[in-house]
């Protein structure tokens, strides 16, 4: 392997015209260097320089590893330059991806505050289900990846996140909105837009109707919150989504339902013993911070438990 302190004594000799100047510019003793070009002489198996009265020259060799060494030292040089601005978050990608929820509603803000201090860092985000983001971080595609959890792989570091409430909606017009709360039997056999089956959030709000003895007419299968809170203004139908994903929207309006709570935990998910970039351990920081602060202003939402 060649080592690039012998090609950096070389090209000082060069540019110096003298051994004993180029010693002195490298801070070694002039036996020291005349080694170091010894050893590199040795290593590309030709002579490089002519050694005189009036200094050194260059063989046609040698001028041949000037040039090369020159673009050599350059590339690398330049190489430890972007290492170093990646290091201060000058630079980097982050690979990130997460469901429909998470890219939709959770990652936005993040990412823009992250942005505002790190502008030139760039996001590659995906969007699909748990399960293939979760595939994604695991095969190296994905640097993180925010999945619903539970997430079982001896190859994940899995990270709890955030607890994302799962709440009924309808139209305002809907006649359910008109009761202060609703029991859980008054929605058995209502229609429903319901998320992609097969979907974790879909399994987790299955399960928990299926517990509390309810039977929904399922009408509809839709990926993300946006289509399916449109569908809902739309068709009078009902539909359970996250709560992160209501905004102020006068088109739907938000149902209590006695004896019905139905929560997922999000988190974050990394390879186990990972080295994530500096920008990707960088927003991590800022992800988790966010999310924090977002639930304290949510807390006090009202319980749609009795």
């Amino acid at each position: 392997m060649m080592d690039l302190t012998l090609l950096r004594s070389f090209l000082a000799v060069v540019d110096t015209g003298a051994v004993t100047a180029a010693a002195a510019r490298l801070h070694i003793t002039q036996p020291g260097l005349s080694r170091r070009l010894q050893q590199l002489e040795e290593q590309l198996g030709a002579p490089l320089l002519d050694r005189g009265r009036k200094g050194v020259q260059l063989t046609e060799l040698g001028r041949l590893v000037q040039q090369e060494a020159r673009l050599i030292l350059g590339r690398y040089d330049l190489l430890q330059e972007q290492i170093r601005a990646h290091q201060r978050l000058e630079g980097g990608v982050v690979r990130i991806g997460g469901g429909a929820t998470s890219v939709s509603f959770i990652l936005p803000a993040a990412i823009a505050q992250f942005h505002a201090a790190h502008p030139t860092v760039r996001f590659q985000l995906k969007e699909a289900g748990s399960s293939e983001v979760a595939d994604g971080v695991r095969s190296g595609q994905l640097e993180v990846g925010l999945v619903t959890l539970p997430v079982q792989d001896h190859e994940l570091d899995v990270r709890p996140l955030m607890t994302d409430r799962i709440v009924l909606v309808a139209r305002p017009d809907h006649p359910l909105a008109a009761v202060g709360s609703l029991g859980a039997r008054q929605l058995d056999g209502m229609p429903l837009i319901g998320f992609e089956g097969g979907s974790a959030i879909r399994r987790i709000i299955d399960t928990a109707l299926r517990d509390a003895g309810v039977a929904m007419n399922v009408v509809m299968e839709l990926r993300s919150i946006p289509a399916i809170l449109r569908m809902v203004a739309s068709t009078g139908s009902l539909a359970f989504v996250s709560q992160v994903g209501i905004e102020p929207n006068p088109e739907v309006a938000q149902l209590a339902v006695r004896g019905l709570r139905i929560e997922r935990q999000l988190a974050v998910v990394i390879r186990q013993g990972a080295h994530l970039s500096p920008a990707a351990a960088a927003f991590l920081v800022q992800l988790g911070a966010h999310r924090s602060v977002a639930e304290r202003e949510t807390a006090g939402t009202p319980d749609s438990e009795a």
